[in-house]
């Protein structure tokens, strides 16, 4: 068996026209019209530049719904994980989910810059930019065993916002 990446997510979420919103107004998602006939309350999302069928799925489950208590008082997903190309739209999505009040924290881990965002429901995501394997050195290996605050600007002038990352790890080299 060899699985090589995630495909794509599913989400239950209260209110399906909300969450809708949030992941195509803050995270450039776009709808894919793909929904079963006769099935209500589901949306089809793709995020920018993929070329996967969908990368997001959810499912509204009604304001009746409450919130998820996983890594509170039940096991369950903590978050999932999105890869952008390069640092500068790292700091884009930083505006974005800072403008939506979505922004939770930021980390250093090393061969990974990360933001952490939570939606309308609370369910937590996490953004990051892989360091180009070419790019690894003894620091940025050490740093995976601590998390370290994030300085954007300083991951910017050390690596270059354009710097397309993950190459040679996630995108072949």
């Amino acid at each position: 068996m060899g699985i090589h990446r995630l495909n794509h997510a599913v989400l239950y979420v209260s209110d399906l026209d909300r969450s809708v919103a949030f992941y195509r107004d803050v995270l450039g998602f776009r709808l894919v019209p793909m929904t079963p006939k006769g099935s209500h309350g589901a949306a089809f999302l793709q995020a920018p530049g993929s070329t996967n069928d969908h990368d997001l799925g959810l499912f509204a489950l009604g304001a009746q719904a409450r919130p998820s208590t996983a890594g509170r008082t039940t096991v369950g997903l903590y978050h999932l994980a999105w890869e952008v190309d390069t640092l500068d739209e790292l700091a884009e999505t930083a505006r974005r989910l800072t403008a939506a009040d979505a922004l939770v924290g930021a980390s250093d881990h090393g061969t990974t810059k990360s933001l952490y965002g939570r939606d309308p429901d609370g369910l937590e995501f996490e953004v990051v930019w892989l360091v180009p394997a070419d790019r690894l050195d003894d620091a940025a290996l050490a740093a995976r065993t601590r998390i370290g605050r994030l300085d954007l600007p300083a991951e910017i002038a050390r690596y270059g916002g354009a710097t397309r990352g993950g190459v040679g790890i996630s995108v072949p080299a």
